[in-house]
């Protein structure tokens, strides 16, 4: 049985409505937002804004140490205040005061980092690799975690219910993000510092569900998608679609009761609807309901880990992805902070031949991302998938390979952190030669000697399987006894490739393809 917190992706109007009960703030006193709590950790090293409510004009002060900040609240009775950057380090009490005060213990100041995207990044220490044994050895007082609520809506939230801040301890963080802790703790224990950790994931969800409905409708390219999402709000019934479920599911008990007396199979169970009007599909629904309550906390950046929702659009999310990124940049004002993706895994069965596939174009586009916008890195895991399982359970290396990119570009540690990337490319009779860039110490294989993963095409844009061999360090000669003038390659171009060649360091070669060739997924925009 998996943990609560993965099942509830499943069926997120039942979480929702419960969730935005919860997210009403008490005006009457001088109220914070929940994303400030007593445990948590606040960014080092830059201006702290801290916010909440109180009666329009009353003045609110917030004391850290011997800095104070103060402010009024305004007519919609919210009150900011910036105290001045931080040095790490802590317990400090953070105090507000107004006509009532609030005191917050035991706060750290370090590192803080967002954890987002959809089901492989919601995924918990619990349904991870050797979790028994992760969990034994969770004791990090200094490490501390925050789970947002799940709520889709059109509405913008301005808060959230559910648990504050908690130091990661064996009892808790079983129900963490995987991905996240793992993230965190290789930051914690190479730092040596503390580090507080934002969990606003949600499993199965679209990269649109994260975007602003007017951004979206400011840009002709998604006028598809949002039509279809217009027609949808017109005629979906959840409650009908609820009456529909029980009717259904009363006619599947009564067909339990004559298997089991005929002694015959029990056949499956009717699926509960989803609420797709509260779901993690729709247009800006996350952005409102688990994003928007969180923007403007200080934070050092963000790891991401989603793609498998958005694979049949993957042109689509050439653009919609960096889009995404810049959005919440911009609204965060906080320039052009780290975010740091994963690339979607190996996954489905392996193929006899190559083949066109969204998922292979939708690592395309994640690459892309790398080109159009600053500060941005991926990372590259078509060694740790599963072919069955679209969630791999190997989360600590995924969490690794992340690490690098934080502690590489944004702590000054001198590691190995990106993935060699395909650079050009020229034929040479029946051979192409590619060159490789952001090689380390040298291409290389593993398992085997020779290159496998490669293929070439001719003017029929017909790819078959080639030969490679490493030419020096950056380079890769590939050929093939049936394409006498190859005019393209590919690498591992597959939902699940079969593929060998790394860096000398042990990271995977990124998928790339030298065509443009329209893709299977060129034309879907909704």
């Amino acid at each position: 049985m998996l943990p609560d917190r993965v099942l509830k992706w499943a069926i997120p109007g039942l979480v929702a409505v419960a969730c935005l009960a919860t997210t009403k703030t008490a005006l009457a006193d001088v109220s914070l937002a929940k994303i400030f709590g007593s445990n948590m950790v606040l960014q080092r090293g830059m201006k702290i804004p801290v916010w909440g409510w109180a009666e329009p004009g009353e003045e609110v002060t917030v004391k850290i140490g011997d800095h104070s900040a103060t402010a009024k609240a305004g007519n919609n009775k919210r009150w900011d205040v910036e105290l001045p950057a931080q040095k790490a380090g802590g317990p400090r009490t953070v105090t507000i005061s107004g006509k009532n005060s609030i005191s917050l213990e035991n706060v750290m100041i370090g590192e803080v980092w967002v954890c987002s995207g959809q089901s492989n990044m919601q995924w918990p220490v619990d349904a991870a690799d050797d979790a028994d044994i992760e969990k034994l050895t969770a004791k990090f007082p200094n490490l501390r975690l925050i789970t947002v609520p799940q709520i889709g809506t059109q509405e913008p939230q301005n808060n959230f219910g559910g648990e504050g801040w908690q130091e990661c301890a064996p009892e808790n963080v079983g129900q963490f993000s995987a991905v996240g802790y793992f993230f965190g703790r290789q930051l914690h224990q190479t730092l040596d510092i503390p580090i507080g950790l934002i969990d606003n994931s949600w499993g199965g969800s679209a990269c649109e569900a994260w975007v602003r409905r007017d951004i979206l409708k400011a840009d002709d390219r998604y006028s598809e998608l949002l039509a279809k999402w217009v027609d949808t709000e017109k005629t979906y019934n959840h409650n009908k679609a609820i009456a529909t479920y029980q009717a259904e599911r009363e006619a599947w008990q009564a067909k339990v009761k004559e298997a089991r007396a005929a002694r015959k199979p029990i056949p499956n169970a009717p699926r509960a609807p989803r609420n797709l009007l509260a779901g993690q599909h729709r247009p800006a629904n996350l952005y409102n309901g688990v994003l928007k309550p969180i923007i403007g906390y200080g934070i050092r950046g963000t790891v991401w880990y989603q793609g498998e929702s958005n694979a049949g659009r993957a042109y689509q999310y050439r653009h919609l992805f960096p889009l995404m990124i810049q959005s919440w940049r911009d609204e965060w004002k906080q320039g052009d902070f780290p975010f740091y993706f994963v690339q979607l895994a190996d996954f489905r069965d392996e193929s006899a031949d190559p083949q066109e596939t969204g998922w292979a174009e939708l690592r395309e586009a994640q690459t892309m991302t790398l080109t159009k916008l600053p500060n941005t890195g991926q990372a590259v895991i078509t060694d740790l998938g599963e072919a069955h399982d679209i969630h791999p359970k190997n989360k600590q290396n995924v969490a690794k390979r992340l690490a690098r990119w934080a502690l590489a570009k944004d702590y000054g540690i001198n590691i190995p952190y990106r993935s060699p990337e395909f650079k050009s490319f020229e034929v040479n009779g029946n051979k192409i030669i590619v060159t490789m860039d952001h090689v380390g110490g040298g291409l290389d294989t593993f398992d085997v000697r020779r290159p496998v993963g490669l293929a070439v095409a001719g003017e029929d844009k017909v790819f078959r399987w080639a030969e490679g061999k490493v030419l020096g360090k950056d380079k890769i000669e590939v050929s093939s006894a049936d394409v006498a003038n190859p005019v393209a390659v590919r690498y591992a171009w597959a939902d699940n490739p079969v593929c060998n060649l790394q860096s000398r360091e042990g990271l995977p070669v990124t998928p790339f393809r030298s065509d443009d060739w329209p893709g299977l997924t060129a034309d879907v925009h909704k």
